[in-house]
């Protein structure tokens, strides 16, 4: 967005809480790669440049990516300065800060999606013998107590730390509810290029049934690792993770209560599954790449045992440490504008939120699919950079 306002000579200000990239750099687990190829970070006027395009990006390769960007652009960045409220003054908006105030006709959100660690309500009845960590929280195994690793999750995040921990040694019990299972490489090429080729990335937030579900929908189960390979729940249970069904409560004392809908779960994200690679392999032949790469290739269905637990005693040691991977929610706790709908979330129609001169970045499915990837926040910054520099001129004429 900085790029685009800069582009039009429209004076901007970049207010950072930390460094440049602080999620990045303080919340994030250590092995953590990014999970689109290198190619796929597409920034306005600059783009990976580097021999190994169909890599994914260690954390510090994305903290010098990011910081590198902000210097070509040059942009105006006031780092460890914590905005405190946005209010709205008559003529703006008065934005407060701990290193002062900053008065300004427009404002964009680019605080992200993914502030805080959201735990459901049967969190506060784990036992205290239990120990807790979050995504956000967890850094490697040597945090994590010897003894049983229940994971609470199965999008991207949850089944890579499954995966880690139990290579470190500890016995893992993964709970799945909601995901998608997707396979890495499909016919030779990463998934995310068939995604990107076949215009799937690109779907308008105006132009799918129900966009509110749309935006709910979880991570591509992906790993980003240098050997390319699958990580889904297959690849998990030959490694010895054992596989349960959803959290569904925790009892006084100390219970874990678990769904027994695991098998259909599992189906009805393999269909999903499928459904995606239909669409690759039309689009492929459509455009005549059927004889240019691999042939069509479907992952096995994924293995459930016949009679998964349904109950797990969480007071009885089998479990030392619970790692929630449930997802997170945006942190507006500073926004003092009547915004925010009943979940905290910010109303807003493609990005142009309900206040005006008021904007929204970087959250899932803004204005294209691809909208919380590095890849799209160009695409929107140019849409919604157009819509601000309008206001701006029209207010000036008023």
């Amino acid at each position: 967005m900085s790029r685009c306002l800069a582009e039009r000579s429209i004076d901007h200000v970049l207010l950072e809480r930390g460094e440049i990239a602080n999620s990045w750099r303080t919340e994030r687990w250590d092995s953590l790669r990014l999970l689109t190829p290198n190619w796929q970070s597409r920034l306005p006027g600059f783009r990976y440049d580097g021999d190994d395009p169909d890599g994914y990006r260690t954390m510090p390769e994305v903290i010098d990516f990011l910081g590198n960007y902000a210097k070509v652009i040059s942009a105006p960045v006031r780092t460890h300065t914590t905005v405190t409220s946005v209010r709205s003054d008559g003529a703006g908006y008065l934005v407060r800060t701990d290193r002062g105030e900053w008065r300004c006709r427009t404002v964009v959100l680019a605080s992200g999606a993914c502030n805080i660690a959201r735990l459901p309500d049967v969190a506060s009845r784990v036992p205290p013998s239990v120990a807790m960590l979050t995504a956000q929280s967890y850094r490697n195994p040597r945090q994590v107590a010897d003894g049983g690793v229940m994971v609470v999750g199965a999008s991207s995040s949850g089944t890579q730390i499954a995966q880690e921990l139990q290579r470190s040694g500890r016995q893992v019990t993964l709970s799945v509810g909601e995901h998608i299972r997707a396979p890495r490489v499909y016919r030779g090429k990463d998934l995310e290029w068939w995604m990107d080729a076949a215009g799937v990335l690109d779907e308008r937030y105006d132009e799918v049934d129900d966009i509110r579900r749309a935006r709910r929908v979880p991570s591509l189960q992906l790993a980003g690792t240098p050997d390319r390979t699958t990580l889904d729940l297959n690849a998990l249970d030959d490694l010895g993770v054992r596989l349960i069904g959803r959290l569904a409560g925790i009892t006084e004392d100390g219970k874990a209560q678990f769904a027994g809908s695991l098998r259909n779960m599992c189906a009805l994200s393999d269909l999903k599954m499928a459904r995606l690679l239909d669409l690759v392999d039309e689009w492929a032949r459509a455009n005549g790449l059927d004889a240019t790469v691999g042939p069509p290739d479907r992952p096995p269905p994924t293995r459930v045992e016949d009679n998964p637990p349904l109950g797990l005693d969480l007071a009885g040691g089998a479990i030392r440490t619970i790692i929630w991977a449930t997802g997170y929610r945006p942190d507006y706790s500073w926004l003092e504008l009547p915004v925010l709908d009943r979940k905290g979330h910010v109303r807003h129609d493609g990005g142009v939120v309900e206040h005006p001169g008021l904007y929204l970045m970087g959250t899932q499915f803004l204005r294209r699919r691809k909208s919380s990837l590095i890849d799209g926040a160009g695409d929107d910054a140019r849409d919604l950079s157009d819509h601000l520099a309008s206001y701006l001129g029209q207010s000036t004429i008023a």
